[in-house]
């Protein structure tokens, strides 16, 4: 009884042209959709006012039981329905929909429509947004053409409803991606190991490391050598081949001591070489104990 009561009502409520209302996809074909309002009348929108999109098919991206918001065009198309467009509607609704997902930093899969000088065009929410090609991936990008068509996973980064600009930006994700990556290798890094690298660059205050699996760590000035040194190139220069022990990886940065391995060296060596005078003096004394056994008194 009350579902009943308020669809009544509903279907009393008044509908007036340029109103944004929701209804429930019940019939779709090539010429458009119909939907039911919970009206007296059924909504129907033509497959050309659906999109702006030049990806867009009606067959494949609407079916039965979606629900989709549109702005009223006419009040009676002629027929008794009420003539809808998405496509307003989405003019009206989709920079507030794309300023969201700019704020929340939440990505949007995208099918690039078009290549432009510079860059290319992607429909985002129905809007026409632009991926500079610096924008495209982490690599530099020469030869633009080979994207024209491909599916791209896109962080929304410019919205500007009085401009009309849209700017997507798929390289913001692999850019994160990476260094979600990078940051589970550091995280695996334990104090203590003992890695080899290349002297990457020389500063004032250390010399940073390139490492195995992409990664990068710092032998701060003090940690370099056991001798005091004003300066790194002192005793380092660039592409040099270095044995590094990692000390710790606080804050996602690797630090690195040069001195830690050759104090471990200089404390290997010290102990093989006790050992071998312990293995000395241990076959000495067996050899003089033989002696004496052999002797005849």
């Amino acid at each position: 009884m009350e579902d009943y009561a308020k669809e009544l009502e509903a279907s009393f409520r008044s509908i007036k042209e340029g109103d944004i209302i929701t209804g429930t996809v019940i019939a779709v074909n090539e010429e458009g959709a119909i939907l039911d309002l919970q009206y007296y009348a059924q909504g129907v929108i033509k497959a050309e006012d659906m999109s702006s999109d030049p990806n867009f098919n009606i067959l494949e991206d609407v079916k039965t039981g979606d629900t989709i918001e549109a702005t009223v065009v006419k009040t009676d198309d002629g027929e008794g329905n009420i003539l809808l467009s998405k496509k307003e509607a989405v003019q009206v609704l989709a920079w507030d929909i794309l300023k969201g997902y700019m704020d929340e930093k939440k990505s949007i899969q995208v099918k690039i429509s078009e290549i432009v000088k510079a860059g290319a065009v992607a429909f985002g929410e129905g809007i026409r947004g632009f991926i500079p090609a610096s924008q495209l991936s982490l690599t530099y990008v020469e030869d633009l053409e080979p994207w024209l068509g491909k599916q791209l996973e896109v962080r929304v980064i410019t919205v500007d409803q009085e401009k009309n600009k849209l700017v997507l930006s798929a390289k913001a994700i692999e850019k994160e991606k990476a260094e979600a990556e990078i940051n589970h290798k550091i995280s695996m890094l334990a104090p203590g190991t003992i890695l080899e690298g290349t002297v990457e660059s020389l500063m004032p205050y250390g010399a940073f490391i390139s490492l195995p699996e992409g990664l990068s760590g710092l032998v701060h000035i003090s940690q370099i050598s056991q001798r005091r040194i004003k300066k790194p190139s002192e005793v380092l220069n660039t592409g040099d081949k270095v044995k590094v022990k990692v000390l710790n990886t606080n804050d996602g940065k690797i630090s690195l001591s040069m001195k830690a391995v050759e104090e471990n060296t200089e404390a290997d060596e010290m102990e093989a070489h006790q050992a071998e005078e312990y293995s000395s003096k241990e076959e000495a004394t067996t050899s003089l104990g033989d002696l004496f056994k052999k002797l005849k008194l």
